[in-house]
């Protein structure tokens, strides 16, 4: 059974179950995930904490305390190595997780929903659309970084949260039976769409192909960087990497790649005039320029390799996730209006379309700022 929240005495209700140190002057929706639900919590002081509560998609997360076990391993270690820099501000570059009155890291309420809490980062921001090339250097660097803090954490202690996230096989897989299966009764609308992901399928295979021949070692890694999900400070200084849900074993390639999907186009992700789609490889470059400065110590030449196929790979992904949801009649993005996933699919494609005519481009960019760095090193 699903909880909806009726009123405001609810959600206090849920948060008198979390060890807050805040009286409570409001609780507001927040944010435009197309996942979760979550709400933030004002402080009467303006000076103290204010609060995230969240409520766990558990149909999509379907195993919370997995999840949970996840974000408390990575936020410690992210905290350990912050904790021997000087100047830093661990509350303000790591999400803190705030436990429950029993000491829990979530609340499983009475009809069966899980919610957690973190401090609310003031004074941050997040953007869906990259205007400016520092804002992109920034985004690089965070998650750089991000990755580059987790190289020695075990992978072992850190579990699949979604199995299969980034495996084209298995996304392709789902397409197909959302192809024979028709649910929605939308298959002769999309056919155009279905002939340009299956001219791609083989390719798309590289990045899956060479981790299974451990080419490409497996990392600790986001695996969810659109660049809403890196907040920068009120100078458009990097500060924390969010939305932790997702950090599993994996490859740096899809990291970088999801990154590039949403930072070098020109226009939304969802943008519904396909000419609108162009690539701003200004952007590119400095976000690989942000991105190899924090990461290059680590990374092999293999992954470094790797990153073109990354940014061809991803916007793949996830028009197949769009257009798989969009013929199972949306049942698992949110949408705003109808033909909302379709419209999502087309603008992915068409960005594949701009990177595969650019390609040569871009990995030139790549290799020289590698090399660059490499020297520097």
């Amino acid at each position: 059974m699903d909880f909806t929240i009726q009123t405001e005495q609810q959600l206090l209700d849920l948060v008198s179950e979390f060890r807050i140190d805040a009286g409570i002057a409001g609780i507001i929706p927040f944010g435009s995930g197309h996942i979760n639900d979550t709400y933030r919590i004002v402080n009467i002081d303006p000076e103290g904490h204010d609060y995230l509560l969240q409520r766990i998609n558990h149909h999509v997360f379907k195993n919370v305390p997995l999840l949970m076990n996840n974000l408390v391993n990575v936020t410690r270690h992210l905290q350990k190595k912050l904790a021997h820099l000087p100047q830093s501000a661990i509350e303000k570059e790591v999400l803190t997780i705030i436990e429950t009155r029993n000491n829990q890291s979530y609340y499983l309420d009475v009809s069966g929903n899980y919610w957690r809490m973190f401090y609310f980062l003031k004074n941050t921001r997040a953007y869906d659309l990259v205007t400016t090339e520092q804002q992109a250097f920034e985004g690089g660097k965070a998650f750089g970084k991000f990755q580059a803090e987790l190289a020695d954490l075990d992978t072992d202690l850190i579990k699949d949260t979604i199995p299969n996230f980034h495996n084209i096989e298995f996304r392709l897989n789902n397409l197909d039976k959302a192809i024979e299966s028709n649910k929605a009764g939308r298959l002769q609308e999309v056919l155009p769409e279905i002939e340009f992901i299956r001219l791609r399928a083989n390719s798309m295979f590289e990045i899956l192909e060479s981790g299974k021949n451990k080419i490409l070692p497996l990392r600790i890694v986001h695996n969810d960087t659109k660049f809403n999900n890196v907040l920068l400070d009120s100078n458009d200084r990097a500060q924390c990497v969010i939305d932790l849900d997702t950090v599993m074993p994996g490859y740096v390639a899809y990291d970088f790649g999801d990154s590039i999907r949403t930072i070098i186009n020109t226009a939304e992700e969802d943008e519904a005039d396909l000419s609108a789609i162009r690539l701003n490889l200004n952007l590119f470059e400095s976000y690989t320029r942000g991105y190899l400065q924090e990461s290059v110590r680590f990374l092999e030449k293999s992954e470094i390799d790797s990153l073109i196929k990354g940014v061809l790979l991803l916007p793949y992904i996830q028009a197949v996730r769009f257009l798989t949801d969009y013929l199972d009649g949306d049942i698992y993005f949110k949408i705003h209006s109808k033909g909302h996933n379709l419209q999502r699919c087309r603008a992915q494609l068409a960005l594949v379309k701009k990177l595969e005519e650019n390609r040569e481009i871009l990995e030139q960019i790549i290799q020289t700022t590698w090399q660059h760095y490499q020297l520097e090193n």
